[in-house]
């Protein structure tokens, strides 16, 4: 029997927030910020420096525990650190080399190699980190080498994909490894531009990984919305990997002009576009129930994007939405004022075997 698990919330993504004024420019102005606004947790840019230090993070304890301090303050947690502009690096194809170069380091863009050995040494840091601030889940992007076949035209040589799998799972392996060491999950953003970006490709490199403990997914229903893919079966199919939740919201309007691809048409013109909570035509109802069905007990995070909202409008709104929707597990079946007890011998007759 699954065992019924209510959720954590509401929090926010920090990094679509995060500025130059204030109270976006800093740790303790963002998270009073978000407190305000009735966020109970936050889910931290690493990458950002005027939130976060994540070298100072991997080697000082000191400096995580002043972290949380801060966070405590205004009675928020901190949910999950966030290395999806390092994760992206881990993996990339040179078609797209100088387009990710400025997720990187100065000292390493220009230089592939470096760059990804940089990318694999943010991971890893971020693992110490996440372990000084006794953190469970950890979000990320995996990277991509085979994104750029993702259409069988021209026809794909054969292995060609499998090549990429491999490679990518070698890559990953040593630092799911030194996740497991730091007793917590990695959570993959299924994601178009990324190898792994449905339930196939999750399969595909999970396998590779030889299944491995820690490869877990970061589930975001807009991306689903925008491939056309049965965002709640994915639920049912991959629970027990589901181990870090974004809420965002998307639309999904095909036209005779446009339709899954876009046409390279702006956001707002196209037929697949993110929207602030509750906005979009995502069933959050349906996802939450599932996800307390199965026992998922994490937190549920805003990570906000839209095409037509302001961000300030769409954090404000965002908290109550989440708030709504989180449901408090029962302890008890709605029947059980009608229970008689177990009587073995009644039971026998009622099934005719007395």
């Amino acid at each position: 029997m699954t065992k019924l698990g209510s959720i954590k919330g509401p929090a926010i993504f920090l990094a679509q927030f995060a500025g130059d004024a204030a109270p976006f420019d800093s740790l303790p102005a963002i998270v009073r910020w978000a407190a305000d606004h009735g966020y109970e947790g936050i889910q931290i840019p690493t990458w950002d420096a005027r939130l976060f230090d994540l070298d100072k993070a991997a080697a000082s304890k000191t400096y995580c525990d002043e972290v949380k301090g801060i966070c405590a303050e205004s009675g928020v947690a901190i949910t999950e650190l966030s290395t999806h502009l390092q994760g992206q690096l881990v993996a990339v194809h040179p078609a797209y080399d100088e387009a990710f170069d400025g997720f990187a380091a100065p000292a390493v863009r220009g230089n592939p190699k470096a760059r990804a050995e940089w990318a694999v040494d943010q991971m890893l840091k971020a693992a110490r980190a996440s372990a000084h601030l006794g953190l469970t889940s950890h979000v990320t992007f995996p990277g991509a080498l085979a994104w750029p076949y993702l259409y069988p035209w021209p026809q794909r040589p054969a292995g060609l994909v499998e090549t990429a799998f491999d490679e990518l799972a070698r890559r990953w392996r040593p630092i799911l490894d030194a996740y497991d060491a730091a007793g917590c999950d990695v959570c993959y953003e299924i994601h178009p531009g990324e190898d792994i970006h449905d339930g196939a490709t999750f399969e595909m490199f999970l396998e590779r990984v030889g299944n491995h403990p820690r490869c877990a997914i970061n589930y975001d229903p807009s991306h689903f919305v925008l491939q056309q893919l049965d965002y709640l079966a994915f639920i049912d199919i991959y629970h027990e990997r589901i181990r870090a939740f974004h809420v965002k919201d998307a639309e999904f309007n095909p036209s005779g002009r446009v339709g899954v691809y876009g046409g390279y048409q702006s956001w707002i013109d196209r037929a697949g576009r993110f929207r602030s909570l509750g906005d979009g035509q995502v069933d959050f109802s349906g996802i939450f129930s599932k996800l307390a069905q199965y026992g998922y007990s994490g937190w549920a995070v805003l990570e906000w994007e839209c095409c037509l909202k302001h961000p300030e409008q769409g954090a404000a709104e965002g908290a109550p939405f989440i708030a709504g929707h989180i449901i408090r597990v029962t302890e008890r079946a709605f029947d059980d004022f009608a229970a008689a007890g177990i009587d073995e011998a009644a039971n026998r007759r009622l099934l005719g075997l007395a």
